[in-house]
């Protein structure tokens, strides 16, 4: 077997809230979106710079409150263009009391935690 991708998937309960997050405050994109018929629960993923995050309405999917960890680069830019955008419901800062990396913990309107951080560290030659 031979791993390809993870996925994670988190709990949503309010579909506009959820965009109004991850897309236009977090500046992902809807790859596709799913239900059953009119009147059933939002399965969809979206991506942004090489994470995808599938979120979902289903009750059996996830229970709000998960955290991802997620290791980047170029985290003060993200940091900087969500700052830009003057989000009245979120204004987070960097951690950097370690001094090993940066941290951005930012928590969506449904209680799941995302955790990006960079790491500080000079790589070996």
């Amino acid at each position: 077997m031979h791993l390809l991708q993870t996925i994670p998937v988190l709990r949503i309960l309010d579909v506009p809230k959820a965009r109004e997050f991850y897309l236009d405050y977090l500046g992902f994109n809807i790859d596709w979106e799913h239900r059953f018929g009119d009147n059933f629960p939002l399965y969809f993923q979206i991506s942004r710079d090489g994470i995808t995050l599938h979120l979902t309405e289903h009750h059996g999917d996830a229970i709000p409150g998960a955290c991802v960890f997620l290791r980047v680069k170029g985290l003060k830019d993200f940091h900087a263009e969500l700052a830009a955008k003057d989000y009245k419901y979120y204004k987070p800062g960097l951690d950097t009391s370690d001094h090993k990396s940066i941290c951005l913990n930012l928590v969506d309107p449904f209680g799941n935690k995302l955790r990006f951080d960079e790491s500080l560290a000079q790589p070996a030659l």
